[in-house]
């Protein structure tokens, strides 16, 4: 039996990572800041409290050594050097990235999309050789990358997988995309206005492929950099209309060619002037990935959890992360009155 230790394991992507290792005859330590125990996992996984910034604290969590150590939560370059101060002790590591670190070739990216003609154009599928933002401590991207540069130059010590995951989704999400149109369907709205046309592709990843491209790494130690999305890359009213069939409900759309009409009406959480779609190849030929789920057959286990959660509760009380990230898109008053003078 060999040893895996998963960092940030009750979180979204670590609670499904813990689950598929665990079945996959490995012996896991789950460690999180408050030392909890996932209902769904094995009896057999044991559990221990360390917060992420500790580093006395995560290196008793390894102990005396591990064949894997699975992070969730790492970025930056003091957590690269974190880890690989425990290269003696580890035998290689998965890491999770971001497809937030690409740019392109006019230097765009994640950071500049805010700005006049700031959406990068990024070629159709984004392979792993794209260029990157550069490294540094100013965003989440920047570092991003500074974590995997420190990361894949020490290589030769610690093996690496980094795993550049998509718009993540699944049950467990403290910001998840799809409560989005759940609530607009819990609150009754049969209409929604979608900008671009409804054609934004912006690439989910579940959580469940998520933790196979992990368990397939863990498997087979190396030092690589990999796309981590699922097989489709769904149009944002594909991805719509797929949570309508399983809420069961009819909800009649209203395309906007172009940008919002207005701040906040027609936008959601997935909408981009221009698609990002990954390429998954690399995934297949170095690892033998094959998804274990489709976008939509993912989602009546997400749908149901985002339901419960929200059952009597404010979902700004459920959810504050997405609150401040995506509040202005839930005002409804300023969509009826465009819809009125639309229509009017």
């Amino acid at each position: 039996m060999t040893h895996a230790v998963v960092v940030g394991a009750t979180g979204q992507i670590g609670r499904a990572a813990v689950d598929a290792l665990a079945g996959d005859g490995w012996e896991v330590t789950a460690v999180s800041r408050g030392g909890e125990r996932d209902a769904c996992w094995p009896e057999d996984v044991r559990v221990a409290r360390a917060d992420r910034e500790d580093d006395a604290a995560l290196s008793a969590a390894v102990g005396e050594g591990c064949d894997v150590l699975v992070d969730m939560v790492a970025y930056g370059e003091p957590h690269a050097r974190q880890l690989v101060s425990l290269a003696g002790r580890v035998g290689s590591a998965v890491v999770i990235s971001s497809v937030s670190v690409y740019e392109d070739d006019k230097g765009r990216g994640f950071d500049t999309q805010a700005e006049p003609d700031g959406f990068p154009e990024y070629p159709v599928p984004v392979p792993e050789t794209q260029r990157t933002v550069s490294p540094g401590g100013a965003s989440y991207s920047t570092r991003k990358v500074a974590l995997e540069r420190e990361l894949l130059a020490a290589g030769d010590r610690l093996p690496v997988t980094l795993l550049r995951a998509g718009a993540i989704h699944g049950p467990h999400c403290r910001s998840p995309r799809e409560l989005y149109f759940v609530k607009r369907n819990l609150d009754g709205r049969r209409r929604r206005v979608l900008a671009y046309g409804g054609a934004s592709r912006f690439h989910p990843a579940s959580v469940r492929n998520i933790a196979e491209l992990i368990r397939l790494a863990a498997a087979r130690p190396g030092t690589r950099v990999l796309n981590a999305v699922d097989p489709d890359a769904p149009t944002v009213a594909e991805i719509a209309a797929a949570i309508d069939a399983v809420m069961g409900v009819e909800v009649r759309d209203v395309l906007v060619d172009g940008p919002p009409p207005v701040d906040g009406v027609g936008g959601t959480p997935w909408s981009t002037p221009s698609p990002v779609v990954c390429d998954m190849s690399a995934a297949r030929e170095q690892l033998g990935y094959r998804p274990v789920v489709r976008y939509a057959e993912s989602l009546p286990e997400t749908v149901a959890f985002l339901e419960e959660r929200l059952a009597g509760r404010d979902w700004q009380e459920a959810y504050p992360k997405m609150f401040t990230a995506y509040g202005d898109l839930f005002d409804y008053a300023a969509e009826d009155a465009w819809l009125a003078g639309r229509s009017g």
